[in-house]
């Protein structure tokens, strides 16, 4: 009971992670500090798309699996929950690695608008001495 239940949490917590490189960037425009785990995440996250590689959750979360009782998985756990949903049928590598580009301009695109609100920020502090309190100011 207790191996599923932990199974089960690491598939959650894979869930979490893949949504967090694919997204986690758009936390950065809140909380600038997240950027020091998102890079991270993100180039693990391409590193494991563009070779091919195992994320090692998988491995733990088919062990759990199996000592729960449960019968394990050939695959990785984008083929064994994902796959049927966001991958179509005959995916091949270089779709795979257009997805993993994809994903990673994604990311760029939205760090290259926390830049640029950043250095917009600056700028208008630098003008006025202090930072904006009006709303309109802000644009």
């Amino acid at each position: 009971m207790l191996a599923r239940v932990a199974a089960d949490a690491v598939v959650a917590l894979h869930l979490a992670f893949i949504i967090f490189v694919v997204l986690g960037a758009l936390l950065v425009l809140r909380w600038k500090w997240v950027v020091w785990a998102h890079v991270p995440a993100v180039i693990w996250g391409a590193a494991v798309e563009f070779t091919g590689a195992v994320c090692p959750l998988t491995p733990l979360e088919q062990h759990l699996r199996v000592i729960a009782g449960d019968q394990g998985y050939a695959g990785g756990f984008l083929e064994h929950y994902v796959v049927a949903v966001i991958y179509p049928a005959g995916l091949t590598i270089p779709m795979q690695q257009a997805i993993g580009a994809f994903v990673m301009f994604i990311n760029a695109a939205i760090y290259g608008l926390a830049l640029y609100l950043g250095l917009r920020r600056r700028r208008l502090i630098g003008e006025a001495g202090k930072p904006p309190t009006d709303l309109s100011m802000r644009r």
